[in-house]
This record gives structure tokens, sequence and C-alpha cells, in this order.
């Protein structure tokens, strides 16, 4: 009986062995499947990873080209709302120089006096509001010659001057608050 006993405990263990072979036979396929699975998982899981960076870096370009937009439009504005008088203060311009022009040859005696002062009041005026507008003469006598503020119409020689010195100003330049309005005319040394 023993020897039943023991052959029928070896007959279990053989079929439990070959079960557990059959099984693992069974299961090594489904492994290798789950394994080549995982590697193509792998594989579009880099895809898009690789894509949902190229996403964020298109995003992050298109955020900083819409900032520079932004603040290339709002300088433009600012320039706009600070300049916006300067075709209108150009044109009178011309007419500030007729002004005193005509200060400069004003006719003498008791009546053109008068005259005189009114004109000079009108002129004052006119300049204060130009002066408000932001429009400043320039001061170009005695100062180094620049082509960005001076119009050089003519060399002379001066012997109280160094070379490339303002001599004298033939028309007054002016400047509408940083902007050259329009440029001095003016006799430079030699």
């Amino acid at each position: 009986m023993k020897k039943e006993q023991a052959f029928q405990e070896e007959k279990q263990q053989n079929v439990s062995t070959e079960e557990a072979t059959e099984t693992n036979q069974q299961e090594e396929p489904v492994n290798e499947a789950a394994a080549l699975e995982a590697q193509e998982g792998d594989t579009e899981l880099a895809k898009l990873r690789v894509e949902a960076e190229e996403n964020q870096q298109r995003f992050l370009r298109a955020q900083a080209d819409f900032d520079n937009f932004r603040r290339r439009t709002l300088k433009e504005k600012e320039d706009l709302a600070k300049y916006a008088s300067m075709k209108l203060v150009t044109e009178l311009v011309p007419v500030l120089d007729n002004f005193e022009r005509a200060l400069v040859t004003a006719p003498q005696g008791a009546e053109a006096e008068s005259f005189t002062k009114g004109v000079e009041m009108i002129f004052r005026q006119f300049e204060s509001v130009l002066q408000a507008e932001g429009v400043t003469a320039m001061n170009a006598v005695g100062q180094p010659f620049n082509p960005d503020f001076h119009q050089a119409i003519m060399q002379v020689e001066s012997e109280e001057h160094e070379e490339g010195i303002v001599v004298e100003e033939v028309q007054k330049g002016y400047m509408l608050k940083d902007k050259v309005l329009r440029p001095a005319m003016v006799k430079v040394s030699m």
C-alpha cells in the first residue's frame, strides 16, 4: 500500500509539474505579447511626449510673439498720442518765423509803437501755445555742428570759434518734445 500511495503521490507530482509546464508555456506567449504591447506603448508614449513638447514650444513662441505685438502696439499708441500735433505744429512754425520778422522790421513812431506792442502780445501768446504743445526753439549758436539738429548752409572762417562750431543761425530750428521738428539753418566755422 505504501508503494501504491507513493506511486500515486509521484503521479500527482508529475501531473502537477506537467500542468505547471503547460501553464508556463501558455503564459510565455502572453508575456511576450504583453512585452511587445508595452514596447509599442512606450514608443507611442514617447511619440506623444515629443508631440506634447513641440506643442508646448509652439505655445510659448506664440505667447512671446503676442507679448511683443502688444508692447509694439502700445509704444505706437504712445508715440501717436505724443506727436499727434506734429503736422499742425510743422505748419505753424513758419507763421512764428513771420511774426519774428514782422517784429524786427516794425515801423517807428507813436502809432507804430502801439501796433508793435499788439503784435508782440500776439506773438508771445502764440509762442506760449506752442510751448504748451512741447515746441521749443533750438539754441544752435556756439554748439558743435550736429547734422541731426542743424542744416549747414555755409562754412565761414572764424578766429574766435574752433572748426565745426555753429557761428550764426540763419533760421531757427524747433523741437517737438524730443523730436526735431525743423533743423536750424546755420553757418559753421571751418
